[in-house]
């Protein structure tokens, strides 16, 4: 009788038996990752996310999260403010021609022509008018430029309205005071709304050119 062999005995433990840890290790199959590998995405299937952002993050427009893309509560309520303020101009400057009216009229009275003081005291008041006048036509056409370039103005235009604004509150101390009192809250409010988180944001936001 022939004897056994050993891989007779043994026929477990073969190169081709799968279970043998000391045997060949069988190729998997290609197209199926192996253990410890990250499965890829099949080609053509985008990746999950906004493109340009890690996985699950949103793409905004214009490339900037957290922009507004519509003019924000507070820019608006600046903007009509604005509004205001130069429409009381127009109120002011009305009431500045009228004081000149005045003056001029003064001066064809009789009780008061020829004399000196009071024509020095009209000349100097023409003048103050007439200065003033001045201003607050500066100042309305400020306040309308301003609150148009509220809704596509940049960063440039929120500093310009705050130092617009800053000017202002100072003339409205002195010497305007207390006539200029609804100028002085206006301009504070118009300070306040431009310089929060979001006036900032909506400003500095990227625009199409």
């Amino acid at each position: 009788m022939r004897p056994r062999t050993s891989t007779e005995e043994h026929p477990k433990m073969s190169f081709g038996d799968p279970n043998n840890p000391y045997g060949q290790q069988q190729q998997q199959p290609q197209g199926q990752p192996g253990y410890g590998y990250p499965q890829q995405a099949p080609q053509g299937v985008p990746p999950q996310g906004g493109y340009g952002y890690p996985g699950g993050a949103p793409a905004y427009p214009g490339g900037y999260p957290g922009v507004p893309q519509t003019m924000p509560g507070g820019v608006k309520a600046a903007r009509v403010m604005l509004y205001v303020i130069a429409g009381l101009q127009v109120v002011g400057v009305g009431v500045l021609f009228a004081a000149l009216a005045l003056i001029e009229r003064l001066k064809q009275e009789p009780d008061l022509q020829g004399n000196a003081q009071f024509e020095d005291m009209a000349k100097l008041g023409s003048g103050v008018l007439y200065g003033l006048i001045a201003l607050a036509v500066v100042y309305l056409v400020a306040s309308i430029v301003l609150a148009i370039q509220c809704g596509k103005g940049g960063n440039g235009a929120r500093i310009g309205i705050m130092v617009y604004a800053g000017l202002g509150i100072v003339l409205s101390l002195y010497p305007f005071f207390p006539l200029s009192l609804v100028h002085l809250v206006l301009l504070i409010l118009v300070i306040v709304f431009v310089a929060k988180s979001d006036g900032s944001a909506w400003f500095n936001r990227q625009r199409n050119v």
